[in-house]
Order: structure tokens, then C-alpha cells, then sequence
């Protein structure tokens, strides 16, 4: 037979902190923003391209042949990371450069590749 627990009842220290942060948590429509952001990278082929373009912009030809990749794979992958405002694109002549977005990605990139780094 299951036994229900008694319910928790914080108590006047807990609810004081609790409303010192309550400002700072996420709502759900920006919480299910950032899940949908985190599960698009969660690609490889993706992280490799930021990967590279964290290092330096390149046309589509020359990311397909640093990354071993077909130019129609690199493309597909260039929307979907320019759709979620991760990279930007510059025409020049009859090619398009790469680069990352801003300073955002570069730091977002950065912080998962030194922490992945730490744990191993």
C-alpha cells in the first residue's frame, strides 16, 4: 500500500529567497525558446562549421572542403545555423562568406568547448 509524503511547507527563510530571485527565472515561452536553440545544435555536422567559423570566415566551397562535406550539406546546415541568427553571410562576386553572428556565439562556442575540455 502506497503511503502519501506531507506536503513540503517551506518556511518564511526559504520564501524570502525564493522571492529575492523569482524576477530571474526563465518564463516558459523563453525556456521552450532555448530548448528549441539548444536542441538545433545539437548536430555535429553544425558545431563543426561554428567550429571553424569561430576561427575564421569562409565561403561555402572552401567549409565543405575543410570539413569534408558536400557544398549541398554545408548549405543546408548555413540556413538552418543563419535562422537561428548564429552566422551571417557577406556576397562577394559570385561567392558567399560565412562568419559568425556576434560576439555571443563566439562566447557561447568558447564556454562549451572549455568546459567539455574540463571534464575529461
Amino acid at each position: 500500500m502506497l503511503q502519501c509524503q506531507p506536503q513540503c511547507e517551506p518556511n518564511q527563510v526559504a520564501i524570502k529567497q525564493l522571492q529575492t530571485f523569482q524576477g530571474k527565472i526563465l518564463n516558459s515561452d523563453k525556456a521552450q525558446r532555448m530548448a528549441e536553440f539548444f536542441s538545433l545544435l545539437g548536430d555535429p555536422n553544425r558545431l563543426r562549421i561554428l567550429s571553424v567559423l569561430a576561427n575564421q570566415e569562409l565561403c561555402v566551397c572552401d567549409l565543405a572542403a575543410t570539413l569534408d562535406m558536400g557544398e549541398s550539406a554545408v548549405s543546408h546546415q548555413l540556413r538552418t545555423l543563419k535562422s537561428m541568427r548564429l552566422v551571417s553571410y557577406e556576397k562577394r562576386g559570385r561567392k558567399v562568406f560565412y562568419r559568425l553572428l556576434d560576439h555571443h556565439v563566439l562566447e557561447l562556442y568558447q564556454s562549451v568547448a572549455e568546459h567539455l575540455d574540463e571534464i575529461e
